[in-house]
């Protein structure tokens, strides 16, 4: 028979139990029936960081804010069977996740006990709450995903629902993407992606959810953002944001973006369907000039019967020539003498008379039939001001709208050379309007077909000018002769402090780079004298002349009883 070691012999049973217990698990208490701790396992010490002993804690009060009450709970009636929970223990840095065993026990001493056996499961947790992101994120930006969008919709409708507050939805889509991609390739799109993300994520408030839901296409999600005003600020900053160049890998690359807006409740009262109007507003504003907010309205949702009924009456009225060129005079704002017209185009329909163009030219653009009325204007209108110059006797210029479309297609210059030479006109002669968003599209292309009508001696008007989000940077980089001020800083002049500050900006900026500037839309007397005594050197409006057909214009050359102007002071300017 083996005899025992005195050593052995003589060892308290507790420490031999403390013994198998520092081998049990990462963590291992032992808690007297109170959840006081009456012995803690070294790693247990060493993984939550104490630096003072355990022994006689609260062992509650290890764990997070979150887990306390859990485990209180379970300490205060303990069961039978073992029981399981996932508690964050505090450490002096962070909290880590344990999963916990407790069961009861009793000591050496026969003392009824709580054995508390834990794992750490940080890593666990950890990977877990990757997989978690993953799901409800976008890879390559880090924004959330259509999946999380859709959850932070349905919140903030809930919220707006009780608060009686409305919201809107803006889809950003960029302009131009797909050439970056196909020409510098993809590691460099997806560099703008981030890039572009990164700026519109700082353009809007913490508020705010901005998403990726695929390709270049971001979601944003502005909560008490609901009247128009509202909407056009914050979509212009937006689009501002992106309308800077991308530096990449040397590379100079613009985009551009286009926005479409959906508004809670009015426009729909769920998610999916403030979405989906979003886009459908978003896509109207790509196909109807780019770098631009729609609003959505029904009209949109698909081609309404009037709309199919009036684009195939457009065809026909290309047929049967329903379309007319009306000229308004563009006048010297000192003499009062006519220098040249505005193109505008109008359609008279045989049962609907005088069509807007607010209603058919969107028309136009979205089904092509733009190039072929936009070719058509370019020559009648040259054309007709030969017959202008030989009535007023002396050189005049005419002005015309070229819409994004237009600008785009690639047979444009060739009409251009073609009216140009058909009309006998000289290129200085011809005045071609285009909007800052029409160049922003496509900047390096724009850059490209500016300069090749440049060669031909045409001059470029930036319309509209200073109702864009452009940068002030096209000024220098492209060939611009003419900055067109648009009729809204004109029609509360000269009481309007800060449209009169606007047009003093304007004039003055104009000076400095050798651009002429026309006033739009002017209409009284007041704001004549308020221009002309500022510098403005052409004018245009009511006060001076409204549209009118190609005869009424002839007799109000003939009416003229000014000077002629030399051709050399007929140039207004600039390149």
């Amino acid at each position: 028979m083996l005899s025992r070691s005195p050593a052995i012999a003589e060892r308290d049973p507790r420490d031999a139990l403390d013994n198998l217990m520092e081998e049990a698990g990462d963590v291992v208490f032992r808690l007297d029936p109170q959840g006081r701790i009456l012995f803690a396992s070294r790693r247990a010490a060493a993984l939550i960081g104490a630096t003072a002993p355990l022994h006689g804690a609260d062992f509650a009060a290890l764990a997070d804010d979150d887990s306390q009450l859990a485990l209180r709970a379970a300490l205060d009636e303990p069961a039978d069977e073992p029981r399981h929970l996932d508690v964050r223990l505090k450490t002096p840095d962070c909290e880590v996740w344990f999963a916990l065993r407790l069961s009861r026990c009793c000591g050496a001493d026969g003392a009824p006990a709580l054995l508390v056996v834990g794992r750490n499961t940080a890593a666990q947790h950890a990977t877990e709450a990757r997989l978690r992101h993953m799901a409800t994120h976008d890879a390559l930006t880090e924004l959330p995903n259509r999946s999380l969008l859709s959850d932070r919709i349905r919140m903030i409708i809930a919220q707006a629902s009780r608060s009686g507050q409305g919201f809107a939805v803006a889809t950003v889509g960029l302009d131009g993407f797909k050439k970056v991609n196909d020409g510098l390739g993809h590691p460099v799109g997806d560099a703008v992606l981030r890039m572009a993300a990164a700026r519109l994520r700082k353009t809007l408030r913490d508020s705010d959810t901005l998403a990726r839901v695929g390709g270049d296409e971001f979601v944003a999600v502005l909560p008490g953002t609901a009247s128009e005003a509202q909407i056009k600020l914050v979509t212009g900053r937006l689009i501002a944001t992106l309308q800077s160049p991308f530096e990449v890998d040397g590379h100079t690359i613009y985009v551009g973006a286009s926005v479409g807006v959906s508004v809670y409740p009015q426009h729909a009262e769920d998610e999916v369907r403030l979405v989906a109007l979003a886009d459908v507003a978003m896509s109207r504003a790509k196909a109807t000039g780019k770098a631009r907010c729609q609003i959505y309205s029904p009209r949109l949702s698909g081609p309404p019967e009037h709309d199919i009924t009036l684009e195939a009456a457009m065809f026909q009225a290309v047929r049967e020539g329903e379309f007319l060129l009306y000229y308004q005079p563009i006048v010297d704002a000192r003499t009062r003498q006519i220098q040249g017209f505005e193109t505008l185009m109008r359609w008279k329909h045989p049962t609907l008379g005088m069509v807007p163009p607010a209603r058919f030219i969107p028309i136009a653009e979205s089904n092509g039939l733009i190039n072929l009325l936009g070719a058509w204007a370019l020559k009648a209108a040259c054309v007709q001001l030969k017959q202008f110059e030989e009535v007023a006797k002396r050189h005049l210029y005419i002005s015309v709208n070229i819409s994004p479309r237009q600008f785009r297609n690639d047979k444009f210059l060739a009409v251009l050379d073609d009216a140009i030479a058909f009309s006998g006109l000289l290129g200085e002669q011809l005045v071609l309007e285009i909007t800052e968003g029409t160049l922003m599209i496509d900047p390096v292309h724009a850059e490209a077909i500016l300069a090749k009508m440049a060669q031909r001696k045409a001059r470029i008007a930036i319309d509209d000018f200073g109702t864009g989000y452009s940068s002030l940077a096209y000024l220098k980089r492209f060939p611009i002769s003419v900055l067109k001020i648009d009729r809204t800083f004109i029609k509360d002049l000269p009481d309007s402090a800060k449209d009169g500050a606007i047009c003093n900006a304007v004039l003055d900026l104009a000076k400095h780079l050798g651009l002429s500037v026309v006033a739009e839309g002017v209409e009284t007397e007041a704001q004549m004298h308020f221009l002309e005594s500022r510098g403005c050197q052409y004018i245009q409006g009511y006060l001076t002349g409204k549209p009118m057909p190609a005869n009424v214009a002839l007799a109000a050359l003939k009416e003229s009883t000014h000077a002629a102007v030399l051709p050399d002071e007929l140039r207004m300017g600039g390149q």
